[in-house]
């Protein structure tokens, strides 16, 4: 199985981020604009929180605030699980989904954010590779 580090040299774009002081509002048009469901929360070149559509939706829509009015700082996820470069794809999927999350920060070992790697680009890469290995299969079945 690949890497995370496969994924993102795989020419996978820079991620998207904003500030904690952004507003929500900021925050959901450059979400929309980039058609992406995730922000990175970055102040002072430091990875300090993630936000997400599940963010917006279950702590700004739910509890009647407005996006205007309402900063990042105050809704994002400050506690961010990450994935390093050389973990699989595998590891990943299986944290993902024993944290219940669907976007993972790839920082290196000082801590710097390389990428940021979605559920959608996980399953994506294992789809392809169990279609790799079908047909290797098939090929070895009736060569």
């Amino acid at each position: 199985m690949k890497t995370i580090q496969h994924l993102l040299a795989a020419g996978r774009r820079a991620p998207i981020a904003v500030g904690p002081d952004d507003t929500v509002l900021r925050a959901l048009m450059l979400m929309s604009e980039e058609d992406i469901g995730a922000l990175l929360v970055v102040e002072d070149g430091r990875l300090v929180g993630i936000f997400s559509e599940r963010d917006y939706a279950r702590k700004v829509v739910l509890r009647g605030r407005a996006s205007r009015d309402t900063r990042v700082r105050d809704i994002m996820s400050d506690r961010v699980f990450y994935l390093t470069p050389e973990r699989t794809v595998e590891e990943g999927m299986a944290l993902m989904t024993d944290k219940r999350i669907r976007h993972l920060p790839v920082l290196n070992a000082e801590g710097e954010v390389l990428g940021l790697v979605s559920i959608g680009d996980l399953v994506k890469e294992t789809i392809s590779h169990q279609a790799f290995l079908i047909d290797q299969l098939e090929r070895y079945i009736t060569g």
